[in-house]
């Protein structure tokens, strides 16, 4: 998949940092569905780490349209938004998890710390890569 937009260097920190984002997907009836999600970069593309039990798995197995937003911490008033397309994977999705619980808490792992353990096995992890079609920064940016 080759992506139309890419991710400006001057706003790569906001996915690489610990900024929270927003990602929206769509429900089946039409209306749009988001959730706070912690945010990675893998040098191309913005990723997330969800499962396919929840809501947004559900939606981008349906749908793979969404749109990421994450704002900066610091500077309220700069942001940038990814709008594409959302390509699935669970190669590598529990070990990505991990990584950014570490980054974003002070826990060593995200099963037994942050969700319980048990929790695990009835979830099947993904990382969602937001292939980019639109990328739109904050009006001192664009």
């Amino acid at each position: 998949m080759t992506d139309s937009a890419v991710v400006p260097e001057s706003h790569r920190h906001l996915l690489t940092g610990t900024a929270h984002g927003v990602l929206t997907t769509m429900m089946p009836d039409g209306q749009p569905q988001s959730s706070l999600v912690w945010v990675d970069f893998d040098g191309e593309c913005a990723l997330v780490n969800t499962t396919l039990e929840r809501q947004k798995g559900r939606n981008m197995l349906a749908n793979p349209k969404v749109s990421l937003l994450v704002v900066d911490p610091a500077n309220t008033g700069r942001f940038i938004q990814i709008r594409g397309t959302a390509e699935l994977t669970s190669e590598g999705a529990a070990e990505h998890l991990d990584g950014l619980t570490r980054r974003y808490t002070s826990h060593p792992c995200y099963y037994g710390h942050v969700y319980p353990e048990e929790q695990r096995s009835r979830e099947t992890r993904v990382i969602v890569r937001i292939h980019a079609s639109r990328i739109t920064l904050d009006a001192i940016h664009a």
